[in-house]
């Protein structure tokens, strides 16, 4: 009953501070001057989240970060195939569709960009796949974990809503489909979660820095990011459901009652007739 108390306040502060403070960083960023393309600050957001919550929970905010037992998963260089497959996807289809095959370079030094990049990525993934997907795993199979903090993640970012409903469709669908291959990609693994999980975050946003328009609004590379991405997460269900087994108990499962021994059989009796026979 203790931990669940400490998990339901450790995950309502995370989220409560993920939000408020992302919007806070980006109300602040423009005095930063620093550019968006560079680097949002909203994406610190989740990670002063997981700070105050490690502040009041400092044992189960750490063993949450820790990860679960370590067991056989190996998808680490999948999942960082996976990004430039998504982007290289979304690319062709829009190229195809319109005959222009688009290509931004940035106002910043790309090796910059890159590393600011991936240091914001973590900033985010700290939060998103380091704390609150292990949180809600311990009670949720990896699926439905996975889409639980996709659909939380999407939401996080409240600015896409303002935008076309189609547009928030496309992104919501390409949210829960990353969350979705990140949490298949990183079951059961314990080393190396934050930086895998923010490679592939930073090669995404990477990609769609470079040859997507989404960032204007534009609805047509948003559907074929969010297809892209939703293509990726079914196949990776397709091939990681069968072979990643719960490593933790089912929630409110009593445990099944141990069988009542067999009783032992009866000695042997000697049929009456033959009481006499010597």
């Amino acid at each position: 009953m203790r931990r669940n108390s400490v998990d339901i306040g450790a995950m309502a502060l995370f989220l409560t501070v993920a939000f408020v403070a992302a919007g806070a960083l980006g109300a602040l960023q423009p005095a930063t001057r620093i550019p968006s393309e560079v680097i949002q600050l909203t994406q610190f957001g989740p990670a002063l989240g997981v700070g105050l919550a490690a502040l009041l929970w400092p044992g189960r905010v750490r063993e949450l970060l820790a990860g679960p037992v370590p067991g056989r998963s190996r998808q680490g260089v999948l999942l960082l195939v996976t990004a430039p497959l998504i982007i290289a996807l979304s690319v062709g289809a829009y190229a195809a569709l319109t005959g222009d095959a688009r290509f931004t370079r940035p106002g910043a030094p790309f090796v910059v960009i890159a590393a600011a990049q991936l240091i914001g990525a973590c900033g985010e993934e700290i939060g998103w796949r380091c704390f609150l997907q292990p949180l809600l795993r311990t009670r949720l199979g990896p699926l439905a974990a996975s889409v639980a903090v996709g659909v939380v993640w999407g939401a996080w970012h409240v600015q896409v809503f303002a935008g076309h409903p189609v547009y928030a469709g496309a992104f919501m669908t390409a949210a829960v489909s990353m969350s979705v291959v990140m949490g298949w990609a990183l079951e059961g693994r314990r080393a190396s979660r934050l930086l895998l999980a923010g490679g592939f975050h930073a090669l995404i946003n990477l990609g769609m820095l470079l040859f997507m328009d989404e960032e204007s609004g534009a609805v047509l590379p948003m559907v074929l990011f969010g297809a892209s991405c939703l293509a990726a997460a079914a196949l990776w269900t397709w091939t990681s459901g069968g072979r990643v087994r719960s490593s933790a108990p089912e929630p409110n499962r009593e445990p099944a009652p141990e069988p009542a021994p067999a009783p032992a059989p009866a000695p042997a009796r000697i049929p009456p007739i033959m009481d006499d026979v010597r």
